[in-house]
């Protein structure tokens, strides 16, 4: 399902990055940084418009950019001025490398059962006592709008998805969130984990 949402980030490119730069809050940002250490390596796993990377380089830390939307990566590297990996979550292949990783709105675009495969994958990534970030749109319907795919999450089927990495320990989880006008229950759920194993 990663493919179509790929491809509307490819075709809406433009627009996704000029509207990332409409949010100027760092709420999340600055609470993730206080789980890490000055300096820390993390990875911005689905980067987009390389927004969340500057703001964290900006505060000192060593930050490697990832993005699937080859035309997402390609904005995000001229905004940056450093390359962005074009690479699918699948694709992660680092091994004991980060601090930290920021997967904010990212991997929710990944159908619930390639979740299974890509948290290895992270988990791998993450040195020990690493932290990783994920969030998800609240509730339990998965499915497309338009060609966009999302998983879904409530705590139940978060904790249920947890069960399978006990390598994992969630030391933070809650839900945030603004009401929209066409979507007045929009949510998102939240979880830093941390890498115990």
């Amino acid at each position: 399902m990663i493919n179509t949402t790929i491809e509307y980030f490819n075709e809406k490119a433009e627009k996704c990055f000029n509207d990332a730069f409409t949010i100027t809050e760092h709420t999340n940002q600055d609470h993730f940084l206080g789980y890490l250490k000055p300096g820390a390596r993390i990875l911005d796993f689905g980067c987009g418009s390389g927004r969340d990377t500057a703001y964290f380089r900006e505060k000192g830390l060593t930050v490697d950019a990832a993005d699937g939307s080859s035309e997402m990566c390609r904005l995000a590297s001229e905004y940056l001025q450093t390359p962005v990996a074009c690479m699918e979550f699948n694709e992660l292949d680092a091994e004991d490398l980060y601090d930290g990783i920021w997967a904010s709105a990212s991997i929710m675009h990944l159908e619930y059962e390639k979740l299974k495969e890509v948290f290895p994958k992270m988990i791998r990534a993450l040195k020990k006592n690493g932290i990783l970030y994920v969030n998800f749109k609240y509730g339990d319907k998965d499915g497309f709008l338009g060609k966009r795919y999302y998983t879904y999450m409530t705590e139940e089927r978060f904790q249920d998805l947890l069960k399978d990495f006990p390598q994992l320990t969630a030391v933070e989880t809650g839900t945030f969130g603004n009401e929209h006008p066409d979507q007045p229950d929009f949510r998102w759920l939240y979880a830093y984990l941390r890498k115990t194993e």
